[in-house]
């Protein structure tokens, strides 16, 4: 994932975190803040040491990164998105995380339907 499309700054985090508007499921939260002044979507990840081990969170960390890159015309640009990881996620495979991320996407109005998209 590129450098400007990251987020890595506390303060960064905390503005998305107070200004941001949440949605969750049982495996994802995702904090949504919307920025008029960015042209891409930029992207913060949080996976507490509760999720499992360093290997298991930076599983997680790379497969949501691996699914923005993959989804990224699909999601609403323009906006800072914050994904905190649940327990569950360290027991589930690509396409498990992948369903799940989308539907909380859906849920936080994040998602733009492409012509292309099947279900």
């Amino acid at each position: 994932m590129e450098k400007k499309k990251r987020i890595k700054k506390n303060e960064e985090f905390q503005e998305v975190f107070k200004r941001g508007k949440s949605s969750a499921n049982r495996q994802f939260v995702i904090y949504a803040l919307e920025k008029g002044d960015q042209p891409h979507l930029r992207l913060g990840l949080s996976v507490s040491k509760r999720v499992g081990n360093a290997v298991t969170r930076n599983r997680i960390k790379r497969v949501v990164k691996e699914i923005f890159m993959k989804h990224e015309e699909e999601i609403t640009s323009g906006r800072d998105y914050i994904i905190i990881a649940r327990n569950p996620t360290a027991d589930m495979d690509f396409f498990e995380m992948e369903k799940s991320l989308l539907h909380v996407l859906q849920r936080a109005g994040s998602i733009r339907q492409s012509k292309g998209r099947r279900k």
